[in-house]
């Protein structure tokens, strides 16, 4: 129970980081931290196939796209200095709003005394029992979803090549 407590504070500090870094490559090296870290939660709920995937698709991919986005964009032009007092406090008052519903949400929240420990099944966050989930309960959904990424991988090709067909004239 310790080392939840720890891993959360890590969590917790490294996304802050994120936020409050001034150097964005600082940032995404913070978002990495945080991906691992949220790992390390995984494998505290006995769900270790997510934990690969995290690792795998969100530390390893995801980040490694943010990282040529950052080396791409002109960051003088969207420096802090270059926004509008306007936006500063529009960006305030979403974040407190959404900070207030946060706490509201988190009151109501009802956490178990671990008294329902009869309930524990260690095979939950297996693969085995994911897959069976599914393509038993969960197939349309599951088969939707793939059409959609396809349908939106096809587009995206299809976008690319009408915009360097565009170019070559």
């Amino acid at each position: 129970m310790q080392f939840w407590y720890f891993l959360t504070a890590l969590t917790l500090i490294s996304a802050l980081m994120v936020v409050l870094s001034k150097n964005p490559i600082h940032s995404v090296l913070y978002l990495v931290f945080t991906f691992f870290c949220i790992s390390g939660h995984y494998v505290l709920l006995n769900a270790q196939f997510l934990m690969a995937v995290n690792i795998i698709v969100y530390a390893g991919a995801i980040m490694v796209l943010f990282l040529f986005v950052i080396m791409m964009l002109d960051l003088r032009r969207n420096s802090p200095d270059s926004k509008t007092n306007l936006t500063k406090l529009a960006g305030a008052v979403v974040g407190g709003t959404v900070l207030v519903i946060f706490i509201a949400a988190t009151r109501k929240i009802n956490l178990g005394t671990g008294a329902d420990n009869a309930l524990y099944d260690s095979q939950t966050g297996m693969v085995e029992n994911l897959g069976k989930l599914l393509y038993r309960n969960y197939l349309l959904p599951f088969e939707l979803v793939s059409i959609l990424f396809f349908v939106a991988m096809v587009g995206a090709v299809m976008l690319g090549k009408r915009e360097a067909g565009e170019r070559n004239f």
